[in-house]
């Protein structure tokens, strides 16, 4: 094996070896925790193999080459998703199975058995991206000489169905029942009228409300994964964006601040609570209401839909949603343009007829 485990004073074992740093230098390193001298052994062969680039390795020691090369190139928010999905769906399954081993009827069962849980088909899509970007990375820069993921083929949708969402009159309905408690009603009431993302609005500060200017900035994100809080830049560059909002909602978002306890600059507006906890006030006030079931996600739908029927165009509606493009926008809300081209035909039809005022 090259080295010879050794017992530490602890009565653990450790093993000293060479590895090679990013810049390629040789350096000596010590492994220390083993419970005995077979798990140091076992241990530092799974090393080699990882040090060799032998596709004979397991699953999850590639994963961890893989995380280690994708945590200088991701965002912290990306990469602690990406290794929540892969802890939770991937390596349950694959984890101890060597590289070359994972086969096409392996990944099928699996595919099958993620289905079968019950998750959203663009979840589902989301899962099997993870897998197939793993094994792409084994074949690009790897032994691996093809991927199974190639003949497995795919499953789930890379985009949701017709987005849920209020009308102004359910939305009406929904935030009278949750005016007793002011922190979900002008969360609730913020999303609406600024359509920002949920993990957007956790991260609000005091200093993001520009009362000057009527202004919301949006340069943060902020989420709890596996339990640890994570803020982070949010998704995209053109999610950083400055948002203007309508003066009863600056209003209210000022009597709000005022009623926090010594606000600094830097405090978050909803510092004691989740998406869970939005969660669970949207279930509240759904079944007090009476108003259809959407998730909290599905009310930044719902402003979109607003804008769009108050005759705002796409590109606009782009940039106050923080979209990457245009064309984003517009397949998201595909079915709104469906409902503003009945529209438009019935204007034509009256114009025709000459039902219409003039033009």
């Amino acid at each position: 094996m090259g080295v010879t485990p050794k017992k530490d004073k602890n009565g653990t074992y450790y093993v000293q070896y060479r590895k090679r740093d990013i810049y390629g230098n040789s350096i000596k390193t010590t492994k220390r925790g083993f419970k005995t001298k077979k798990e140091a052994e076992k241990w530092y062969a799974r090393f080699l193999l990882q040090q060799s680039s032998s596709m004979d390795m397991l699953f999850k020691d590639f994963w961890e080459l893989y995380m280690e090369d994708m945590s200088s190139r991701l965002k912290i928010t990306t990469l602690k998703q990406k290794q929540f999905k892969f802890k939770k769906n991937l390596l349950p399954y694959f984890g101890n199975v060597p590289m070359n081993k994972i086969t096409v009827p392996m990944i099928r069962k699996w595919q099958n058995d993620m289905m079968a849980l019950g998750y959203k088909p663009t979840t589902l899509k989301t899962i099997n991206n993870e897998l197939h970007a793993i094994m792409k990375y084994a074949v690009d820069y790897y032994d691996l000489g093809k991927s199974p993921c190639d003949r497995a083929g795919s499953m789930g949708k890379s985009k949701a169905d017709e987005r849920p969402h209020w009308s102004y009159e359910e939305f009406s309905k929904f935030i009278e029942a949750v005016v007793n408690k002011q922190d979900a009603w002008l969360g609730f009431n913020i999303i609406y009228w600024t359509g920002v993302r949920v993990g957007e609005l956790l991260a609000l500060r005091v200093s993001d409300i520009d009362f000057e200017n009527s202004e919301i900035r949006i340069d943060e994100t902020r989420t709890v994964l596996d339990g640890e809080e994570l803020i982070d830049t949010p998704k995209t560059d053109s999610s950083v964006r400055v948002i203007k909002i309508h003066e009863e909602l600056l209003t209210a978002i000022r009597e709000y601040i005022d009623a926090l306890y010594k606000p600094k600059p830097d405090t978050l507006l909803f510092a004691a609570h989740t998406k869970r906890f939005f969660e669970h006030e949207m279930d509240r006030g759904i079944k007090i209401s009476g108003v259809k079931r959407i998730t909290v996600h599905d009310l930044r739908h719902s402003h979109a839909s607003l804008l769009l029927k108050m005759g705002h165009n796409f590109l606009e509606i782009s940039k106050r949603l923080g979209h990457g493009s245009v064309r984003t926008t517009i397949e998201t809300y595909c079915h709104a343009a469906e409902d503003s081209q009945e529209r438009i035909a019935d204007s034509l039809g009256k114009l025709d007829r000459g039902d219409a005022d003039g033009v």
